[in-house]
């Protein structure tokens, strides 16, 4: 596709082609169950073949065992009384209850109460940033969930089982989830909340550091896997020579 700009003699110009990429995922054809079903399956099967994903769970390992020796150390420091139990008390709700209930409040308002599609599809913005998330909540659940039982790893607290932090993977997950569909602005808090929630499992003596910071790396490398799989396009306006002057030819290349 190109726009001609008609000059009364060919003109000479150079010019650095203009690139600008998409942040926003591009909308879906449906977000009903069915829909929900088969996407996980392609979650799972495209999880272990994305390069992100052992970029950022390689980087996560690297700093779970730098920062092992000191497990025990920082739990001491952090499990305190007084105001800190109070400080850090919304933290196993937060990570726990609200953060699975947030994917389902927002795809069920979605489909049923917020803005619907055109076209009466109950497929809108809402009931598909609420499907990616329950989307990379069940995905770092079953990960999280298997990794637990595998290696069976007893909490500082005594109890069954600690790595990884399954808190921390739910939050994070989230927040790499809204950061593709909202923007960095508002990803940043929930980033802050995901810290908080990670820190609070230390003040609980529930979980160890490194279960935290893996637990952590696991929720991202997922969320990353449901909002990759839309892809991104990126656009670019090529300046192209024409008869009696030039043209800009719209590029467009498909990430996947």
């Amino acid at each position: 596709m190109s726009a001609v700009a008609q000059e009364s003699e060919p003109v000479a110009t150079t010019a650095t082609p203009i690139v600008a990429e998409s942040n926003v995922p591009p909308p879906v054809q449906h977000t009903g169950l069915e829909t929900l079903v088969s996407d996980i399956v392609d979650d799972f099967k495209a999880f272990p073949r994305r390069e992100s994903t052992w970029v950022i769970l390689g980087l996560g390992g690297a700093a779970a065992v730098a920062v092992h020796p000191a497990d025990s150390s920082v739990n001491r420091h952090l499990a305190s009384s007084g105001w800190a139990d109070n400080f850090w008390a919304p933290g196993h709700i937060i990570g726990g209850p609200v953060m699975y209930g947030v994917p389902i409040a927002l795809y069920l308002g979605g489909r049923y109460v917020w803005s619907p599609a055109a076209d009466q599809s109950q497929t809108n913005k809402w009931s598909h940033l609420g499907l990616d998330l329950i989307r990379a909540e069940l995905e770092e659940e079953a990960i999280v969930q298997t990794l637990k039982f595998t290696v069976r790893r007893t909490r500082p607290d005594g109890t069954p089982y600690s790595f990884p932090s399954g808190h921390a993977a739910a939050t994070f997950a989230l927040a790499a989830v809204l950061e593709r569909h909202l923007g960095y602005r508002l990803a940043w808090p929930t980033l802050v909340i995901a810290t908080y929630v990670g820190t609070s499992r230390l003040h609980d003596n529930v979980h160890y550091l490194s279960d935290v910071v893996f637990g952590a790396a696991i929720g991202t490398a997922t969320g990353w896997t449901v909002v990759g799989r839309h892809g991104r396009s990126s656009y670019a306006f090529v300046p192209t020579p024409v008869p009696g002057g030039f043209g800009l030819m719209v590029w467009r290349k498909e990430n996947p």
